[in-house]
C-alpha cells in the first residue's frame, strides 16, 4: 500500500482514502450542489427560506418508506412483547439520535431504562465530543452489544445516514448472526450496505444536503422522524397508551404530575376529587387510576386486571366488566 505525507508530517495510507472518497462520491447524502455554491453570499432570510424548503421535503421521503417502517415496528413489538429490548446503535449524529430516543422512553412510557437502549460509537462521552475512529470499528459494535447479553428476542437498529458506517453495520451483523436478534437498518441512501445486512432495511432517501455532507440536517431529521415512529408505535402496540393518551407516563416532576391528572380526566371525565382518590388508591399510576374509575374496581383489582391483560388497558376494562357482571 502506498502512503503520502501531509503538511504536518503525518503518514497516511493513500489507497484507503482513495477508496473511501470513491465510496462517498456515490452517496446522495454526500453530493455537491453547485446551485448552492454561493449560499454564503445570500441574505439571512433567503438562506432560511431555502433551508426551510429543504426540510419540508423530508416527510415525503419518509412516507415512501412507510410499508418498511410498519413491518419493522410490528416485528419490534412482537419481540418486545416476549420480553425483548429495543437497542439502537450508531455513530455521530445517528448515534446521538438513538440515545435521545431511548432516553425519552422511560418518562414517556414508564419503560425501564434497560428496555430501550441507545449505543453510540465511542461510548457516552461521544454524545458531546467526537471520539476519533470509533465509527470505523465493527469490532467495537460487537463488544458494546456483547456487554448487553443479547437474546433472540432483542431488536437491534443500526442507524447511519450513509448506510456504510462500520459500527452500525457491525452491530446488525453481529446481533443477527450470533443471536438471531431482529435487526433493522436505517439509512438515507438507496442500496446501502446497512439495509442489506439487516432483516428490515429502511432507506429514507432525502437527497443532497444544504451543506455538502452535513447529514445532521435532512438526514438527521429523517432519522428522528423514523425513530419517533419506531418507538412510539411500538409502545402503542404494547398497550402503553389508551387512545392517544400517555397512560403509562411517569410522573417524575410537577409538570408530569399535573399531566397525569389531566390524562385521567380526559380518559374518564371524572371530577377532581374522584381523580385524586383514584391516584391515591393506585400509588399514582395513571393507567390503574383510569381503570378504577371506568371499571369501578379497587386499586389491587385494577393492578391484577392489568397484569393479566399484559398492561393493555382496553383489555383490562373488558375483563373488569366481565368480572363485575359475574
Amino acid at each position: 500500500m502506498t502512503s503520502t505525507t501531509d503538511a504536518t508530517g503525518t503518514s497516511e495510507p493513500r489507497d484507503n482514502y482513495g477508496e473511501l472518497r470513491a465510496q462517498l462520491d456515490t452517496l446522495t447524502t454526500e453530493a455537491f450542489r453547485p446551485e448552492l455554491s454561493e449560499i454564503d453570499r445570500l441574505p439571512t432570510p433567503e438562506i432560511a427560506r431555502i433551508m426551510n424548503g429543504e426540510d419540508a421535503s423530508v416527510p415525503a421521503a419518509v412516507a415512501e418508506q412507510l410499508p418498511a417502517i410498519a413491518a419493522a415496528i410490528d416485528g419490534t413489538a412482537e419481540r418486545m412483547a416476549r420480553g425483548g429490548r429495543l437497542i439502537y446503535a450508531g455513530a455521530g449524529t445517528a448515534g446521538r439520535l438513538g440515545v435521545l430516543d431511548a432516553s425519552e422512553c422511560p418518562p414517556t412510557f414508564n419503560t425501564d431504562p434497560s428496555e430501550v437502549v441507545g449505543l453510540i460509537a465511542g461510548g457516552p462521552s461521544a454524545m458531546v465530543k467526537a471520539v476519533e475512529g470509533a465509527e470505523d470499528s465493527k469490532e467495537l459494535a460487537a463488544e458494546d452489544l456483547e456487554g448487553l447479553n443479547l437474546t433472540e428476542d432483542d431488536v437491534v437498529v443500526g442507524i447511519s445516514a450513509s448506510g456504510r458506517t462500520p459500527y452500525a453495520i457491525g452491530a446488525v451483523e453481529y446481533a443477527r448472526a450470533r443471536y438471531g436478534a431482529l435487526t433493522i437498518g436505517l439509512s438515507c441512501n438507496a442500496d446501502s450496505a446497512l439495509a442489506a445486512a439487516a432483516e428490515h432495511g429502511i432507506e429514507v432517501v432525502v437527497g443532497p444536503e444544504l451543506l455538502t455532507g452535513s447529514t445532521r440536517l435532512k438526514a438527521g431529521t429523517a432519522q428522528k422522524l423514523v425513530l419517533n415512529m419506531l418507538s412510539t408505535i411500538t409502545m402503542i402496540r404494547l398497550g402503553k397508551t389508551y387512545g392517544n393518551l400517555m397512560v403509562d407516563v411517569r410522573a417524575s416532576n410537577e409538570k408530569l404530575r399535573a399531566r397525569s391528572r389531566r390524562i385521567v380526566a380526559l380518559a374518564t371525565g371524572a371530577s377532581d376529587e374522584e381523580i385524586e382518590a383514584a391516584l391515591a388508591a393506585t400509588d399514582g399510576e395513571v393507567k390503574n387510576a383510569i381503570l378504577t374509575i371506568l371499571g369501578q374496581v379497587d386499586g389491587p383489582t385494577a393492578a391484577e386486571l392489568l397484569a393479566t391483560s399484559d398492561g393493555h388497558l382496553r383489555a383490562a376494562l373488558d375483563n373488569s366488566r366481565t368480572t363485575t357482571t359475574d
